[in-house]
């Protein structure tokens, strides 16, 4: 069948990157972007440390779980997680290899720590942890999961919460560029941004069932700039534009909405308008409204490139739309007037807005400040 045809051809792409001397990583980002991502679980073993710059011939061997274990203050909080984390694996996988697996996610994420003090456990880590160790095994989860913890997720691992807080308020920004009556109806509705917390700290493994889906995203996420996840929850919520507007204006119908994840979402087309879209409007033009977010290790991606090796992410992106030709330059035009609706009527002048943004901070830092001592709340964030 062509999908078969397609399929090896991509296979074959895949295999002559990785056998180039020196690796050719701007197409390994590209093949981890287009459509199906990377394929197979096998080609992301080889592929996922070469998107991070890891080195797989010398791996360390993994220290013994209980010197980790010994006086360890996250230990109680892991366990707790991971115990917890039952619907991560597959169904039907017998309790003796799941339990096994459960033990070494534990001593991943402690070693991970403990090598890293200035790294902080948060609640959610362990999903992003469990999707490695499914795919690729334990020590070479520990070297990604390690290089992850210290770029890309290093703004979730702070002591406080306030650059997680920041990254969210990219959020309604991106939201705005493209749907401004969305936008406004969020406002409105004074939904803040909570619903998409859990979504954007565990790179929505812990609320997408369909594992398939979680790694497909990874593919996406590992081969872009930090920040892509949260442009792809922007691209959710547009998706469901006609359930929010038919929603209850007030803030309790609208969050939880929102909160409830599909499951049947059209994965490919949302991962191409969230890259489309991080080009369009890169976050360096929605720093102003996301507010103090030039302190985000995430603004600071640049320093994890490394030139001599691979190009940067948002390079891959801009050449992926140009490769796509000038029918698709031309379709993209089209949508871009359609996509982005006239500023006009709107229910919020520019002045308000700017008001209202920082209201919406101080908001939901009031809302953070009450996950620290409401376990309950929680809960919810993270059922």
């Amino acid at each position: 069948s062509d999908f078969d045809v397609k399929k090896k051809r991509k296979v074959a792409e895949i295999y002559r990157a990785l056998n180039s001397d020196p690796i050719d990583v701007a197409t390994l980002r590209r093949m981890a972007i287009s459509k199906g991502g990377l394929l197979t679980d096998e080609i992301r073993r080889k592929v996922w440390p070469k998107l991070l710059s890891v080195n797989t011939d010398d791996l360390p061997p993994l220290p013994a779980g209980k010197e980790l274990r010994e006086d360890n203050k996250d230990y109680q909080q892991v366990l707790l997680d991971v115990r917890r984390s039952l619907r991560r694996f597959p169904p039907g996988m017998p309790d003796d290899q799941r339990e096994g697996l459960q033990e070494e996610l534990i001593d991943i994420i402690l070693h991970v720590l403990k090598r890293n003090p200035q790294l902080h456990y948060y609640q959610g880590y362990h999903d992003i942890v469990v999707t490695f160790l499914l795919v690729v095994g334990d020590r070479l989860t520990t070297a990604l999961v390690e290089k992850l913890s210290t770029h890309h997720l290093r703004d979730f691992m702070d002591q406080t919460m306030d650059n997680t807080k920041h990254i969210l308020n990219y959020l309604m920004p991106i939201i705005d560029q493209v749907n401004p009556e969305v936008h406004d109806f969020m406002q409105s509705a004074e939904v803040g941004t909570i619903f998409a917390l859990s979504w954007l700290i565990t790179w929505f493994g812990h609320v997408l069932s369909d594992f398939r889906h979680v790694v497909r995203l990874y593919d996406f996420f590992l081969a872009c700039h930090p920040l892509m996840p949260i442009y792809f929850a922007a691209v959710i919520v547009l998706h469901r534009e006609q359930e929010v507007l038919d929603c209850e204006c007030d803030m309790a119908s609208v969050h939880h909405l929102l909160s409830q994840i599909p499951q049947d979402l059209p994965y490919e087309s949302l991962i191409s308008k969230a890259g489309d879209l991080f080009v369009q409007f890169p976050p360096s033009e929605l720093t102003k409204e996301a507010a103090q977010a030039e302190r985000t290790a995430a603004s600071t991606f640049k320093d994890f490139e490394l030139a001599s090796v691979q190009q940067r992410p948002d390079t891959v992106l801009r050449q992926r739309i140009r490769l796509q030709g000038e029918e698709r330059l031309q379709g993209e035009e089209r949508t871009k007037s359609t996509l982005t609706k006239p500023r006009t009527n709107r229910f919020v002048k520019p002045a308000v807005m700017g008001l209202m943004m920082a209201l919406g901070a101080a908001g939901l830092a009031v809302v953070m400040s009450t996950l620290e001592w409401a376990p309950k709340f929680e809960l919810q964030i993270f059922p």
